[in-house]
């Protein structure tokens, strides 16, 4: 007697997508600090992973963040005069990775301008 082959396959439900809108896996230059004063100040140069209208994801070995907490973002960021723009942002999410960094997603919440990066070297003439 020859027996049927029997499949099991396991379907996960599909879960649907909480976000918004989609996003865009870009590398741009971001120069992220505190915004509270209160706070212990860092300055974290880093390179998005995830970008969406209204927020950023990227990887970090800086200890310093929490959800809930304020941030000043400008993006791009580079050292020369090019044109770059400021946003108060809020920590959304934390992740622990597991080659030691840290995943950190933040939602913006108010664009403050449009940022020139000085430089203050003596260039008098």
């Amino acid at each position: 007697m020859k027996k049927s082959p029997t499949t099991t396959t396991t379907a996960s439900p599909a879960t649907p997508e909480r976000r918004g809108s989609r996003r865009c896996k870009i590398t741009q230059l971001m120069r992220i600090r505190p915004s509270d004063p209160e706070k212990e100040p860092f300055e974290d140069l880093r390179g998005t992973v995830s970008v969406s209208p209204s927020g950023i994801y990227f990887h970090t070995t800086e200890l310093g963040y929490a959800l809930g907490m304020r941030l000043f973002v400008t993006v791009p960021f580079s050292y020369d005069n090019a044109p770059s723009r400021e946003y108060l942002a809020e920590v959304v999410r934390k992740d622990t990775l597991s080659n030691g960094m840290f995943g950190i997603g933040f939602k913006t919440l108010l664009e403050m301008g449009e940022q020139t990066n000085y430089s203050f070297g003596s260039q008098r003439k």
